[in-house]
């Protein structure tokens, strides 16, 4: 009996980075944990007849592009969201949607949380 494949998606989650974000200097110095998750929609289907790397999205190439951009310091969440999603839009043409979540698991506001994100849904 033929499959149909209904969507298909590669997943990164909750990937840990230390990294030097955020609007106050002292986050600039001090630096914090942060967290990413990230969804990607595209078709895996050669992948899933073929079972070779070289027909699908590595996901070690997609956490080296996350890697880099968390290297470069933001102010704000959203456009370090904005620059990670963009950036994997660029060099994935593959990809039909991400959603991607980043979390900054300390932030300075002195409450007591799991932490303050922001996420997005980017599509071509």
């Amino acid at each position: 009996m033929p499959m149909t494949i209904e969507s298909s998606h590669i997943t990164l989650n909750d990937l840990r980075f230390y990294a030097y974000h955020g609007v106050l200097p002292q986050e600039r110095v001090v630096g914090g944990d942060y967290s990413i998750s990230l969804r990607v929609a595209a078709d895996l289907s050669k992948a899933i007849e073929q079972d070779d790397v070289n027909v699908t999205l590595n996901y070690a190439t997609l956490y080296e592009v996350i890697q880099r951009e968390m290297n470069i310091p933001s102010n704000l969440l959203e456009h370090l969201a904005g620059r990670i999603g963009r950036t994997i839009l660029d060099v994935f043409p593959q990809i039909e949607v991400i959603d991607l979540s980043v979390t900054k698991l300390n932030p300075p506001m002195g409450a007591n949380c799991q932490g303050a994100g922001v996420e997005l849904r980017m599509s071509r």
